[in-house]
């Protein structure tokens, strides 16, 4: 199985730029970014924390919530 590598919020952020992720509107301070997608069944919000290093707990969270598996997260990753 493909091991997750260590990345920061701007790694993820790049990913949610690529997937036409865009920013949520603001919801007040916070230590956090959201972002948005609508498709025509659903829409994804996806919570990133504004940090250098993201626990690997909290980003196959974040994944999760991009509606991705961590094989297809990966593979994005090795496009960019």
């Amino acid at each position: 199985m493909a091991k997750l590598p260590i990345l920061s919020s701007k790694d993820v952020i790049r990913v949610l730029n690529y997937l036409s992720f865009e920013p949520a509107p603001k919801r007040g301070k916070g230590s956090h970014s959201a972002f948005i997608k609508k498709t025509g069944e659903r829409t994804y919000l996806v919570i990133v924390p504004d940090r250098g290093e993201i626990p690997k707990g909290t980003l196959l969270s974040v994944i999760e919530q991009m509606g991705l598996t961590k094989i297809e997260f990966i593979k994005i990753l090795r496009k960019l």
